[in-house]
């Protein structure tokens, strides 16, 4: 009669976990508590990464049978990561998701892609929870989640990184915001401009309660302040995403009882169509009025935009490693804290000084 193996010895809270369990699919987390392990350690052991060792690897194999567990691997023959993204049409997503993709695929990984460009679509996506059993961790790009949905994604259990926001407990990757914001008011005031109007972002659906950027009013206020100006709500508009907002947030601006001699915008959309508006009305950039705003868009070189550059590309393929860290494909462990990537201002055609400064150093 062959020999029977002994099943391997589990964690003590293996019993209640069995209980639980059943009432639900396994995750990922499940397992990893059941064999006394981190979850990236369960799910490097489920892949069979080399660094696991043999008795680690078993006890995790031993685990995920006793919860049934069933990996993306098992149950379509691949790993995939899922990734979230509200506005997947816009520049910033667009360019981030494809650099992300790239790298995860390079790496062996398919990708399952959820666009979630309105609250019902979001709150429905939440409500059933596609991504329970289909991957082994999430990318989430500047979602805006209610604290139900943020402990929803922590539910599962899985590696998740956040790209533009930050998730408690999970590794993030983006910019300085409010840093970025400040070098672009800066550069104004000292090309000697002290009438600074700011263009900001608005979400599309209130409901959705999406914050484009909060850090660069910030920052916008902030240089002010430094500078000793107090901040006009009168040279403060604010328009929809993209070229068209701008046009309309710039018109409104214009129509007010003071004009700014120079005009912040939150991203290089708004930007170009706050130049569109500023040539109807028969003003001239930088003659009449500055524009600077930041991203360096694909389209500011062309508009001869000044911008603060912030590389877009390589935000999505670093959030893309550190997700491929915790799954145990790259060597290193994010840190706790968010990873900021530097900015730089690029210097074009829409900013010079003021009128009334060319004026006094004129012979």
């Amino acid at each position: 009669m062959p020999e029977i193996p002994q099943r391997t010895t589990l964690s003590p809270v293996g019993d209640d976990l069995r209980a639980r369990v059943p009432s639900r699919r396994a995750t990922l987390a499940d397992v990893a508590t059941l064999a006394g392990v981190s979850a990236a350690t369960a799910s490097r052991s489920l892949r069979g990464v080399s660094k696991v060792s043999g008795d680690t690897r078993q006890r995790v194999l031993d685990a995920a049978r006793e919860l049934s567990y069933v990996t993306t691997l098992e149950a379509a023959g691949r790993r995939t990561v899922g990734v979230i993204v509200p506005f997947i049409t816009r520049w910033f997503f667009s360019v981030a998701t494809a650099s992300a993709i790239d790298q995860l695929r390079a790496h062996g990984y398919d990708v399952l892609l959820y666009h979630l460009g309105s609250p019902d679509a979001r709150d429905a996506f939440f409500g059933r929870m596609p991504l329970s059993g289909r991957v082994d961790g999430i990318l989430s790009l500047s979602m805006p989640l209610t604290e139900d949905h943020t402990l929803a994604l922590r539910a599962l259990g899985l590696p998740l990184v956040s790209l533009g926001s930050s998730i408690p407990g999970s590794p993030s990757v983006s910019i300085d915001e409010g840093r970025a914001a400040r070098s672009a008011v800066s550069h104004l005031l000292n090309l000697g401009h002290r009438r600074i109007g700011f263009i900001a972002g608005e979400p599309d659906d209130p409901r959705f309660d999406f914050t484009p950027s909060p850090g660069r009013q910030h920052g916008y206020q902030e240089a002010l302040q430094t500078a000793d100006i107090d901040a006009d709500d009168q040279l403060i508009v604010r328009g929809q995403p993209g070229i068209r907002g701008g046009v309309s947030a710039m018109a409104e601006l214009l129509s007010r009882p003071q004009m700014p001699t120079a005009v912040f915008a939150e991203f290089d959309e708004l930007a170009i169509g706050a130049i569109i508006a500023l040539r109807r009305a028969g003003l001239r950039v930088p003659q009449d009025i500055s524009v600077i705003s930041i991203d360096n868009h694909e389209m500011a070189e062309f508009a001869d935009l000044t911008t603060i550059s912030q590389d877009v590309s390589e935000q999505g393929r670093v959030a893309a490693q550190l997700l491929l860290q915790l799954l145990g494909v790259e060597p290193g462990v994010p840190g706790g804290q968010p990873l900021l990537l530097p900015t730089s201002l690029i210097l074009r055609g829409t900013t010079a000084p003021p009128r009334s400064t060319w004026s006094e150093v004129s012979p």
